[in-house]
C-alpha cells in the first residue's frame, strides 16, 4: 500500500520495479476518508432541524408532476442539489457548472492543473453533478456483464479517460471557529480531490459519499481569497473490477458536492434502533451515539464535558393539526444517556435510552415516521451540535419460512430498480425521483431492490415517507470473471477481502437509520466466497434488525436469511417452498425479465405466491428501460442502447428490460404487474363470491366497492357495492345470486356475463388522488343457456356472380369482392363503392420476433424457425376452384403449399414434399354478405413450436378505427392477459400501436369474438369467431410483419401504405420467465399438429352495429 506521504507526491510513483499506479492497487482503496456515517444535516438548532423536515416532508403526487426528462433535466439536477440543502445552514453545496478537461488517460492530465496559479479559463464548463459522457464527453458504453476492458486485475487499460475538474468557494464568515469536511456523494470510479494545490484524499466505490477533513487547508476565515477545489476522476480504476453491474459504464462526479461545518467536538454518528414490546403497545428506544472529540487535547476528559440527548417528534400531527404551527410540542419521547452505574471494562459508547408508548408502527401500508433530533451541549447545556433524521418504529423478524414484519408475514410485491434518467443518466433529480415512487405505488409496488448499489440519500427519504419495503444492496458485482477461465472471483482472494467489507459497512452506515430497509444485501452476481462470509458476518453482528440476502453461490448459503434466487422457475420455487429441510422464506430478487413485449406468465408465478406457505414474493427485473437520449443524424433524438454511441464492446438493448420506458411511461405489462399485486383479491366458486383483503395492516375502511355487469360486452348495470368491513387478511364471502346484478343477469338474452368488482380509494394520499383504483377483478357468470355454436343461416338474398377470366366477380346492391380464382386470393373488397380490403385472405404462421424468442442462441425459438424456413415460407396455390356458383352462395376452395424460400431471390416451386404447410382454405360467400373462411392446417410435424396459427389480410388504410368485443382495453397476450377484462373496446389503429423501443410483435389482442375495422364515416369490415371455434387474437398495424422485424429502433419503422391485419386461431405466448433461454411455458407453445378453425367476415356500414352482426349469428 502507498504511504500517505506517497501520495502527496505524484499518483504515480515509479518503485524500481515499474510504475505504481495508486488507482490500480485493489488494497488501496482510500486515503484520508473519514468513516462512514448517515447523512449529516449540521442543523443549528431543535426548532431548525424540524423545520427543515417540516417542509422537506411535503412531497407528495404534485412534485412528480414535474418530472421532466429531456434537456431540460440538466437544470433541475442543479435544481435538485440545491433544494435538498435548503434550510440547512452549516450546509453549502457546491453542485453547478464547474470548469472541467478530458485527458485521454492518467499521464495526459494538464500538468498541476490543481494548483491555484493554474489558468482553466479555456477549459469547457461542465454541470455537477453528471456523468460527463452525458454531456458529449468520452462515451457510453453498455455491457451486461463482459468488462469493457480486458480482464487483468488490478490493472486497467493505459487508455483510461480522466476528468480533471476545478471549481472556486468561499466559506461563510457564519462558519468561523468550525472545522470544515469535503463531502462527495458519489464519484465514479476512482477520484484525488485538492484543495488550494494540496492533496486532500481519495476515494474509490462509486455509489458512495467520500468525506475529508479540509479545516487546514482552506484560506482563513475573512480573507478575499477564493478556495479551490480540484478533482481527478478516472474512469476505471481497479474498483471497477468490482462495479459490473448490468447498466451504462458512465463516468465522473454523479451525485452532489457538498461543504459540511461541524463544531470542533460534534456528532459524528448515530444508530436508532427499536425494540417492541410483544403486543406492540409500547417500543424501548435506543440511539447509539458516536462524538468526534479527536481536536481535544484531552480526550479522557472530554466526555465529561458534553451532554447528549435524543427526542422523538410525531411527524404527522405537524400536519393534522388546526391550532397554530407548534414544532416543538410534538414530542412523544425523550432519550437519554444513562452511564453505566457499575465500572466495565473499555469504552462501550454513548447509548441513549427511553420508552414510546402506543407508537404508530410503519409499514409500506401505513408509513409512520417520526423525526429523531440528537443533540449535543456543553457543560452549560448550549447546543453545541445537533443532527436529525427520520425514523419508523417497526420490526423486522424471522420465523419458519417467513419474513415477518411487525409479526406479520408482509408479500414481497416487488421490483429491482437502477439509477437511470434518458438524458442526466445517473444524476438524481428530486421530481423524477417522486415519480417513480408515485407510478410504483399507483400499480400496487410495495417492494424496491437498490440494483446494484446504493442509492441517492434523498431516495431512501422519499422510500421511508411512500411506504416501500427495500432491499438496500452493496456495490459488488464481478459478473465478468464468470467468462474467464483463469482469474478467480475477487470474493475468494483475500487481497479484496478490505474492498469488499468497506462497500458494505459504507452502505450499513450511511443507511442504518432508514425504516424502510428491512434486509442488506452483499451484492450481486458475485459468486460466492469467504469475503461475503465476512460480510455477511460484520453486517449480522453490526445490526441485527433486519436480514442479510445475497443470490450468490446458489441462493441458499449461509450468508443470507432468504432463499433469493433469480429467475428460477415456478414450479422450482414451489418445490423449495415445500422441502421441510429448508426454514428460510422464497423471495425472487429477479424474475420476470421485462425486456421488451414481455412477462407473460407472471400470473403463474402469483397464483403459486399466493397459495404455497414458504413462497414471499419477488422482484421484477427491472423498473425502467435503460435507453439513453442521443441525437439521431436526422436531427431528431431516441432512446439509445448498446452500441448506438460507437460503444465496443456492448450488448445491445440487453438494457431495455424494464416495465416502464426511460421516461416512466408504463409498459402494458404494468397492468398485468399491478393485477396479480393488487391486495383486494375477488374470486368465484361453485356460485360463491370471495372477496379477499390481502392487507397485512389495512382493513376495507378506506376503499369503495362498486359493481358492473356485462352481457356479450354491453353493461346491463352497475352501482356501488355495500360491504362490511374487512380486516387484514379476512374475507367476504356471498352468493353471486344474492347480488344486485342477479336480476339483470336473469332478465337478459346475453350469452356470456362478466361481472366486475373494482376497488376505489376514498381518500387522496401521498401518492394518488382519492377515486383511484386500487384493484379491479372481472369474473364470468354462469351462462343461462347452453352454449350455441356461431353459425348463420343461408339466407335467400341473391347473390351476384361473373367471371371475369382468372377472377370472380361476388357482389350484392352495397357491396363486391373479386377473387383471384388462380391464387384464392381476395384483390378487392368494396362496400358502399370504397375499397376496404386490398390483400388477402392468406394463412399466416410467423410473426415478428420479439427478444423473448430470440433468447438462447442456437437453441431460441427464432435460431429454430430460422433454421427450419418459418422466416421465409412462401405460400403457393397448389389448387383452388369455385365449387359452387348459385343464385345465393359462391363457395371456393383453395390449396396452399407453405414452402420455404430459401436464399434464392427467385420463388419456390409448389412442391408438396417440400412444404412446411399444407393449408386448405374454403371461402363461402353468401348473399347476405357474409364470407366464411374455414381453414384447416396440417404442419410438417418435424417444426419447432410456431409462432402463430391464423390468417392474415390487408385493408385500406382509411379503416383505422377498430372496435372489438374480446380482453383490453390494453395489449394482451395468450400467456399475459390476466389483467385485460373482457368488454367492447373502440381504438384507433395508430393507438394500438406499442412503441417497444426495439420493435417485435406488438398491439395484439387476446380472445376476441369480433373485431370491426371501419373508416371514419362507418364503412368498413365486420370478423368474428365462428361455428365452435375459439376466441381469436387479434392486432392490426400500418407496419408489417417483416417491417417490424427489420427495425432496430421504433423510429425506423415506415409505414405500410394499408393496414396489416392478423386474426390468429393460436399465437405463441410471449414468455419472460427470462430472455435468455427458450422459456415459454408448454401451455402457450403452439405444436406442429393439425389445426381447423373459422371465422366469418361481413361488409359494416354507419348504420350496421356489430354487437347486432354478432347476436344474429346465435338467432337458429
Amino acid at each position: 500500500m502507498a504511504s500517505s506521504s506517497s501520495l502527496i507526491g505524484p499518483l504515480v510513483i515509479n518503485n524500481g520495479g515499474g510504475q505504481y499506479k495508486i488507482w490500480e492497487d485493489q488494497s488501496f482503496i482510500k486515503w484520508r476518508k473519514r468513516d462512514p456515517h448517515v447523512t449529516f444535516h449540521c442543523h443549528e438548532s431543535i426548532e431548525g432541524s424540524l423545520k427543515y423536515w417540516y417542509e422537506r416532508n411535503k412531497v407528495d403526487l404534485s412534485v412528480a408532476k414535474s418530472a421532466v426528462w429531456n434537456d431540460d433535466a440538466v437544470t433541475e439536477a442543479l435544481n435538485s442539489a440545491a433544494f435538498w440543502v435548503k434550510g440547512l445552514p452549516y450546509v453549502q453545496s457546491l453542485s453547478g457548472y464547474w470548469k472541467f478537461s478530458l485527458a485521454p488517460k492518467p499521464s495526459s492530465v494538464p500538468t498541476k492543473f490543481y494548483d491555484c496559479a493554474f489558468q482553466d479559463s479555456e477549459w469547457a464548463s461542465l454541470p455537477v453533478p453528471s456523468n460527463w459522457q452525458m454531456h458529449g464527453f468520452d462515451i457510453p458504453i453498455y455491457t451486461n456483464s463482459v468488462y469493457p476492458f480486458p480482464l487483468d486485475p488490478p490493472h486497467v487499460p493505459e487508455d483510461n479517460p480522466t476528468g480533471c475538474y476545478r471549481t472556486y468557494f468561499h466559506i461563510p464568515n457564519e462558519w468561523q471557529g468550525r472545522r470544515i469536511f469535503l463531502h462527495f456523494e458519489a464519484v465514479d470510479s476512482a477520484f484525488c480531490a485538492w484543495i488550494n494545490g494540496v492533496p486532500v484524499g481519495y476515494s474509490q466505490d462509486s455509489r458512495l459519499p467520500a468525506e475529508f477533513e479540509i479545516s487546514d487547508y482552506c484560506h482563513p476565515f475573512g480573507s478575499e481569497k477564493k478556495n479551490v477545489l480540484a478533482v481527478q476522476v478516472f474512469r476505471w480504476s481497479d474498483g471497477s473490477y468490482l462495479e459490473d453491474q448490468d447498466h451504462w459504464w458512465l463516468s465522473g462526479i454523479h451525485r452532489d458536492v457538498l461543504l459540511l461545518a461541524k463544531p470542533k467536538v460534534f456528532l459524528a454518528d448515530y444508530f436508532f434502533t427499536s425494540n417492541l414490546a410483544e403486543d406492540f403497545s409500547y417500543a424501548e428506544i435506543q440511539v447509539d451515539v458516536k462524538i468526534d472529540f479527536s481536536q481535544e487535547a484531552s480526550k479522557e476528559t472530554a466526555h465529561s464535558n458534553v451532554i447528549i440527548e435524543a427526542s422523538l417528534y410525531d411527524t404527522e400531527s405537524w400536519y393534522n393539526s388546526d391550532r397554530g404551527l407548534d414544532l416543538l410540542s410534538s414530542n412523544v419521547a425523550n432519550v437519554k444517556y444513562d452511564p453505566p452505574s457499575t465500572p466495565t471494562l473499555g469504552f462501550h459508547g454513548y447509548v441513549l435510552s427511553g420508552k414510546l408508548e402506543k407508537p404508530k408502527l410503519w409499514s409500506a401500508e401505513h408509513p409512520n415516521l417520526y423525526t429523531l433530533v440528537v443533540t449535543l451541549k456543553d457543560a452549560s447545556g448550549h447546543v453545541v451540535d445537533c443532527e436529525s433524521c427520520l425514523v419508523g418504529i417497526r420490526q423486522v423478524s424471522k420465523a419458519p419460512k417467513q419474513l415477518l414484519v411487525n409479526g406479520q408475514p408482509v408479500m414481497i410485491r416487488g421490483v429491482n430498480r437502477h439509477e437511470h434518467h434518458p438524458r442526466v443518466g445517473k444524476t438524481n433529480i428530486e421530481s423524477c425521483m417522486v415519480k417513480d415512487l408515485v407510478v410504483m405505488k399507483q400499480n400496487n409496488i410495495n417492494a424496491v431492490r437498490n440494483s446494484h448499489y446504493p442509492q441517492h440519500p434523498r431516495w431512501y427519504e422519499l422510500c421511508d415517507l411512500f411506504g416501500m419495503y427495500m432491499i438496500d444492496e452493496a456495490n459488488i458485482e464481478t459478473h465478468g470473471f464468470d467468462l474467464t477461465q483463469h482469474v478467480k472471483h475477487p470474493t475468494k482472494e483475500p487481497s479484496w477481502a478490505t474492498a469488499m467489507l468497506d462497500r458494505a459497512i459504507g452502505m450499513v452506515e450511511r443507511d442504518k437509520n432508514h425504516a424502510c430497509i428491512i434486509c442488506w444485501s452483499l451484492g450481486n452476481e458475485a459468486r460466492y466466497g469467504p469475503n461475503h462470509s465476512a460480510m455477511a458476518g460484520w453486517i449480522r453482528e453490526r445490526d441485527s434488525s433486519r436480514v442479510v440476502h445475497y443470490e450468490g453461490g446458489g441462493a441458499r448459503t449461509s450468508s443470507t436469511d432468504l432463499v433469493c434466487p433469480m429467475y428460477m422457475r415456478v414450479w422450482d420455487i414451489v418445490k423449495i417452498a415445500n422441502d421441510p429441510t429448508e426454514t428460510r422464506p422464497v423471495i425472487l430478487c429477479e424474475y420476470s425479465h421485462a425486456m421488451g413485449n414481455s412477462n407473460g406468465n407472471i400470473h403463474e408465478y402469483w397464483e403459486a405466491i399466493d397459495s404455497t406457505f414458504g413462497l414471499q414474493g419477488g422482484f421484477i427485473w427491472d423498473w425502467v428501460d435503460q435507453g439513453l437520449l442521443k441525437e439521431w443524424s436526422d436531427g431528431g433524438k431516441r432512446w439509445a442502447y448498446g452500441g448506438h454511441f460507437g460503444d465496443i464492446p456492448n450488448d445491445l438493448n440487453f438494457c431495455l428490460n424494464g416495465i416502464t420506458w426511460p421516461d416512466r411511461t408504463p409498459h402494458p405489462a404494468m397492468h398485468e404487474v399491478k393485477y396479480v399485486y393488487q391486495p383486494v383479491k375477488v374470486s368465484f366458486k361453485e356460485g360463491t363470491l370471495k372477496i379477499t383483503n390481502t392487507h397485512f395492516f389495512h382493513t376495507t375502511q378506506d376503499l369503495e366497492f362498486s359493481w358492473a355487469a356485462y352481457g356479450d360486452g354491453c353493461e346491463l348495470g352497475s352501482g356501488v357495492l355495500q360491504l362490511p368491513l374487512i380486516e387484514p387478511q379476512s374475507s367476504y364471502s356471498t352468493e353471486w345470486k344474492s347480488g344486485p346484478w342477479h336480476s339483470l343477469w336473469a332478465s337478459s338474452s346475453a350469452e356470456e356475463y362478466f361481472l366486475t368488482i373494482t376497488a376505489k380509494l376514498l381518500h387522496s394520499t401521498r401518492w394518488v388522488e382519492a377515486g383511484h383504483v386500487v384493484s379491479s377483478t372481472q369474473v364470468q357468470l354462469p351462462s343461462e343457456k347452453d352454449f350455441v355454436p356461431h353459425m348463420i343461416k343461408s339466407k335467400d338474398a341473391t347473390v351476384i356472380s361473373e367471371i371475369l377470366g382468372d377472377k370472380i366477380k361476388v357482389s350484392q346492391k352495397n357491396w363486391e369482392i373479386v377473387m383471384n380464382v388462380k391464387t384464392g386470393a381476395i384483390e378487392s373488397w368494396k362496400v358502399e363503392g370504397i375499397p376496404v380490403m386490398n390483400k388477402g385472405i392468406f394463412p399466416c404462421f410467423w410473426r415478428a420476433p420479439i427478444d423473448n424468442d430470440k433468447g438462447g442462441e442456437a437453441k431460441s425459438y427464432y435460431s429454430r424457425w430460422q433454421a427450419s424456413g418459418l422466416d421465409k415460407v412462401t405460400f403457393m396455390t397448389e389448387s383452388c376452384s369455385a365449387q359452387t356458383i348459385s343464385d345465393n352462395q359462391v363457395k371456393i376452395v383453395a390449396v396452399y403449399l407453405g414452402i420455404p424460400n430459401g436464399d434464392s431471390n427467385s420463388p419456390p416451386k409448389p412442391e408438396k414434399s417440400q412444404a412446411l404447410f399444407v393449408v386448405n382454405m374454403t371461402y363461402t360467400i353468401y348473399g347476405s354478405g357474409d364470407c366464411i373462411i374455414e381453414c384447416n392446417v396440417k404442419p410438417n410435424p418435424d417444426l419447432p413450436p410456431l409462432p402463430r396459427v391464423g390468417v392474415e389480410f390487408h385493408l385500406e388504410k382509411s379503416m383505422d378505427n377498430v372496435k372489438w368485443y374480446g380482453k383490453g382495453p390494453f395489449e394482451c397476450y395468450p400467456d399475459r392477459k390476466a389483467a385485460a377484462q373482457v368488454g367492447i373496446f373502440e381504438q384507433s389503429v395508430n393507438d394500438m400501436h406499442v412503441p417497444y423501443i426495439v420493435p417485435g410483435e406488438c398491439s395484439g389482442r387476446a380472445d376476441v369474438r369480433w373485431v370491426s375495422f371501419q373508416n371514419n364515416g362507418g364503412v368498413g369490415l365486420y370478423a368474428s369467431m365462428y361455428d365452435k371455434s375459439p376466441a381469436m387474437q387479434m392486432s392490426a398495424s400500418y407496419y408489417s410483419t417483416a417491417e417490424l422485424d427489420r427495425a432496430t429502433h421504433n423510429e425506423d419503422l415506415v409505414k405500410g401504405e394499408d393496414i396489416e391485419v392478423h386474426l390468429d386461431h393460436k399465437l405463441m405466448g410471449i414468455g419472460g420467465d427470462d430472455s435468455w433461454t427458450p422459456c415459454t411455458h408448454e401451455q402457450y407453445l403452439i405444436p406442429p399438429t393439425p389445426y381447423s378453425f373459422s371465422m366469418r367476415l361481413f361488409p359494416v356500414t354507419a348504420g350496421t352495429s356489430s354487437h347486432d352482426i354478432y347476436k344474429a349469428q346465435l338467432d337458429n
